[in-house]
C-alpha cells in the first residue's frame, strides 16, 4: 500500500502544534460515518484520535448538525481516550454553525443566523413530511439553520430516491409559495424580486434546504480562521469528501494559496480536472468497489501508519 506523502522535509510522528505537516478537512457522511447505518467504525475513530494525539488537525466540515457530530463522532472519541488538551473542530450544516471539543466535551455551539432558513418554512416542510412522507423520511429536528429531511435506514435506497424527488419538487413549490427564491441543480424559480436566496441540495440520504451562501467553501474558511485563532498554519491540507460538492472545500484552499490534496471517496460520480491532485482509493492500491468510509477509513489508517513510520 503506497501511502498519500507527507510535505517534503516534515517529520511524521513529530508534534508541531504551529505548523503541522498536514491539516485534515473531512466530510462526515460517507468518508467518516457510514451512509448505510449512519454511524462511525471504531477503527476510524481510533485512528481520528491518533492523529489528532500526534499534532495533526482534524477539523470536520459537514452538513450534518452539532447533535449528530456529538453523538456519532465526539462522545466516541472521548470514549477512546482522546487526552486532555487536544482540541477538535466541527463546522456544521455547511457552515452556519460550528463548535470545537476536548476530552471535557463540547464548549460553545455558535449559529450564523443571518444564513439559517425562516422558521416559518421550515414549521410548512415537518407538516409536510408528516403529512405525505414519513414513510420514507424524516424531519431532522437537530438543524437549526438549515432544514433537512433524511432517508430512514430501513428504507431502499432506490425507493427513498424516487420520493426524494417528489419530495424535493413539493419543497419547492412551498418556498416560491412563501415568497423565497430557490434553486436546485439546474432548476431556478426566482422571488419577485428575481432573486434566488436559497438552495435546496439532494444527496443520496437527505435533502438540505439551506442558504446558498452556505458550503462547504464557507466551511473551509471557517477552519482556517479556527486553526489561525489556536496560533497554527499547517503546511497543506487534505480534504476529503464523497460528492462533487466537498470538492468546494479544496478549490477555496487552493485559490487561497493553500497546498491541497483532495480524497474522493465516492469517485464514480467522475472526477473532475482540478488544478490541484485528487486522490481516490485507487492510489492506496484499492479496488474500485471500495468507496464511502471503507475509502476514508483507507486514507485515514495510510496517515497514521505514515506518521509512525
Amino acid at each position: 500500500m503506497t501511502a498519500p506523502e507527507f510535505p517534503a522535509g516534515t517529520t511524521p510522528g513529530a508534534r508541531l502544534p504551529s505548523t503541522p505537516p498536514l491539516a485534515l478537512l473531512l466530510d462526515v457522511d460517507g468518508p467518516v460515518a457510514s451512509p448505510v447505518t449512519r454511524d462511525v467504525k471504531p477503527g476510524i475513530i481510533a485512528d481520528l484520535v491518533a492523529l489528532a494525539t500526534a499534532g495533526i488537525p482534524v477539523i470536520f466540515n459537514t452538513g450534518r448538525s452539532d447533535t449528530f457530530i456529538r453523538e456519532q463522532v465526539m462522545a466516541p472519541m472521548i470514549a477512546a481516550g482522546m487526552p486532555a488538551g487536544t482540541v477538535i473542530h466541527a463546522i456544521c450544516e455547511k457552515g452556519a454553525v460550528w463548535f470545537s471539543y476536548t476530552a471535557a466535551g463540547p464548549g460553545p455551539i455558535h449559529v450564523d443566523h443571518d444564513l439559517a432558513v425562516p422558521r416559518s418554512y421550515g414549521d410548512d416542510v415537518r407538516r409536510l413530511v408528516a403529512e405525505d412522507y414519513a414513510r420514507h423520511m424524516f424531519f431532522d429536528e437537530t438543524k437549526r439553520a438549515m432544514v433537512s429531511v433524511e432517508q430512514h435506514i430501513e428504507v431502499p435506497s432506490a425507493d427513498y430516491l424516487a420520493e426524494q424527488k417528489l419530495f424535493d419538487s413539493d419543497a419547492m413549490d412551498l418556498m416560491t409559495r412563501h415568497g423565497m427564491g430557490v434553486v436546485r441543480l439546474e432548476h431556478h424559480a426566482p422571488n419577485s424580486d428575481d432573486e434566488v436566496d436559497y438552495r435546496v441540495d439532494p444527496t443520496i440520504i437527505s435533502t438540505d434546504i439551506e442558504s446558498v451562501r452556505l458550503g462547504k467553501d464557507l466551511g473551509a474558511s471557517r477552519a482556517v480562521e479556527l486553526l489561525a485563532a489556536q496560533g497554527i498554519t499547517p503546511q497543506a491540507w487534505r480534504t476529503v469528501g464523497d460528492s462533487r460538492t466537498d470538492y468546494a472545500m479544496a478549490d477555496w484552499l487552493h485559490h487561497n494559496d493553500h497546498p491541497v490534496k483532495h480524497i474522493d471517496v465516492r469517485p464514480a460520480d467522475g472526477v473532475p480536472v482540478k488544478p490541484y491532485d485528487v486522490l481516490t482509493a485507487a492510489d492506496l492500491g484499492l479496488g474500485e468497489d471500495v468507496i464511502h468510509d471503507d475509502a476514508g477509513g483507507a486514507f485515514l489508517r495510510s496517515w497514521r501508519e505514515a506518521m509512525v513510520s
